[in-house]
């Protein structure tokens, strides 16, 4: 499905954010600039996707910085990051994100944008996680959330059924737009997820909403020895 929809992502996400997906990278990259001035700390944005998020955290490094590792398990979402991210501090892998080819303790910061929801296990995704960063190292995952009062029946209204129109009829794949909304209602709520975190073993976890909620960075620790 994300190989399918790779030719339109860019653009749809775009659109169907009104170009506010810009700023919530942005906002995530500004988070962990005191990891991201460090030349020697070691970054993987996975679930990359064509590597916007990924871009956000290259220009936060210093030139002289290891490279940002961008992964991804689809294909033709790395194609298109390749080369977007050509000529920039960045290695581009195929890798699972429940399985990564990473040793114990070898990342100082994991962040993922639009793609922690999608995986088949949360639990099994944040453990994954949770062993390749080394003490001290911190995640961060941005995502799509459900916001309350007005402007969640607003959201809501625009979720399920404007966005997979728009996104099926410039995209031509309905069920990957339809996939959208069904995934993001599936997805738990931000004192849920925070929860999953914790059992995950991270600590000082916290969550802070962007644009009235509609996105926001879940962030947690691993402790350090």
């Amino acid at each position: 499905m994300f190989d399918r929809i790779a030719p339109r992502y860019d653009l749809l996400n775009h659109v169907l954010s009104c170009n506010v997906d810009r700023t919530w990278w942005w906002r995530t990259a500004r988070r962990f600039r005191h990891i991201l001035a460090r030349p020697e700390a070691r970054v993987l944005d996975i679930c990359c996707g064509t590597g916007d998020m990924t871009m956000a955290l290259v220009r936060r490094r210093p030139t002289n910085a290891e490279p940002v590792i961008a992964a991804d398990f689809s294909q033709e979402m790395l194609a298109r990051a390749r080369k977007k991210l050509a000529g920039r501090r960045v290695e581009v892998v195929e890798a699972d994100a429940l399985r990564l080819p990473m040793a114990d303790g070898s990342l100082d910061l994991i962040t993922t944008a639009f793609g922690f929801r999608n995986l088949a296990n949360y639990q099994a995704g944040l453990k994954e996680f949770y062993r390749v960063l080394a003490p001290g190292g911190e995640l961060g995952i941005l995502d799509c959330s459900k916001p309350d009062g007005l402007v969640g029946k607003l959201f809501g209204f625009y979720f399920r059924y404007l966005l997979p129109a728009i996104g099926s009829r410039i995209s031509g794949d309905a069920v990957a737009y339809g996939y959208l909304p069904s995934s993001v209602e599936k997805f738990p709520s931000p004192p849920a997820m925070l929860e999953l975190m914790r059992g995950a073993g991270f600590v000082d976890v916290s969550w802070t909403p962007y644009s009235f909620g509609i996105a926001g960075l879940w962030r947690g620790v691993k402790p350090g020895p």
